[in-house]
């Protein structure tokens, strides 16, 4: 088993809702992930981060393991080419709570993703921090980061 994790946990001046729109809505996730997620969030259910690259590029698969609206979306998450080697699936938890319970206007989100390899973990470590700060970007300002 893969024992490598990345934690990473930001700030948003919005809402649990909108957070949880943004990572489910394809028209948002192309806005600040340059890609979207499509599945039905059914625990057991499949999913696919399908690229905007004009070719729907499938770059990650996996499978949902839980989806509580505008709390938690928990799923398994591999490359295309390794989804039949369940050694290589990592997990990934991402877990939004009100950051200030007083008004209900900051976020905190946290996006646990582990059983890595060395090697994603490499790739993740700069991947999330850049997907998270564009999100963050796209909910405060209403433009995600061009990268």
């Amino acid at each position: 088993m893969n024992q490598e994790k990345f934690v990473y946990v930001t700030y948003i001046a919005t809402t649990t809702e909108k957070v949880w729109q943004a990572l489910m809505d394809g028209e948002l996730t192309r806005q600040f992930w340059k890609s979207e997620i499509v599945s039905d969030w059914t625990p057991g259910s499949s999913w696919q981060h399908i690229a905007d690259d004009g070719k729907a590029t499938v770059e990650h698969v996996g499978t949902v393991l839980e989806c509580i609206p505008g709390k938690r979306l928990a799923m398994t998450w591999v490359g295309p080419a390794n989804a039949a080697d369940l050694a290589k699936h990592s997990k990934l938890a991402i877990d939004i709570d009100k950051g200030d319970p007083k008004s209900g206007e900051l976020v905190r989100l946290t996006v646990t993703h582990e059983e890595l390899t060395p090697e994603v973990h490499r790739g993740i470590s700069f991947g999330w921090p850049l997907v998270l700060s564009s999100l963050k970007s796209l909910l405060e300002t209403g433009r995600g980061i061009d990268y």
